[in-house]
């Protein structure tokens, strides 16, 4: 089978990516790590979206494995996790620091200009314990 030069990119960028999580490249992880990060572009999805993209080709892959997949990734840290009403999970192929805009219309999650967000100090924490990460989402509606 002859592979066009995009398709033997996408390939390559899904294989360091994986590779750069010590991830072994299954067929699960290899058909959604290219639905995640194959056109080299950033992006945010639910493990809904997911499932509902990977299931739109030919390569079907069940939610439950969309699930593990992508709690895979996160542990091996190649996604971030952000939840937003305590209830949906975002993943996000970002790893840099930044915030987000999330749309209560649309469920949904946007990257904001981290350069215009500016933490002048944070709570210390408890005693035995050390902040993690700090995430921040901005809830936006649209003006009536």
């Amino acid at each position: 089978m002859d592979h066009t030069n995009a398709q033997v990119e996408t390939y390559r960028l899904v294989d360091q990516w994986l590779a750069k999580g010590g991830l072994r490249p299954t067929r699960q992880r290899v058909i959604l790590a290219r639905r995640l990060i194959g056109d080299g572009k950033n992006r945010h999805v639910t493990a809904e979206s997911l499932f509902a993209a990977s299931n739109d080709h030919a390569d079907k892959v069940s939610l439950a494995t969309v699930y593990n997949t992508l709690r895979a990734f996160c542990d091996a840290g190649l996604m971030r996790e952000i939840t937003v009403d305590g209830a949906k999970s975002y993943f996000d192929t970002n790893m840099t620091d930044h915030p987000h805009f999330y749309w209560e219309d649309s469920a949904e999650l946007v990257d904001a200009p981290a350069d215009q967000l500016k933490i002048l100090a944070l709570p210390d924490a408890p005693e035995g314990a050390e902040i993690a990460k700090v995430d921040v989402v901005i809830r936006l509606r649209r003006k009536s």
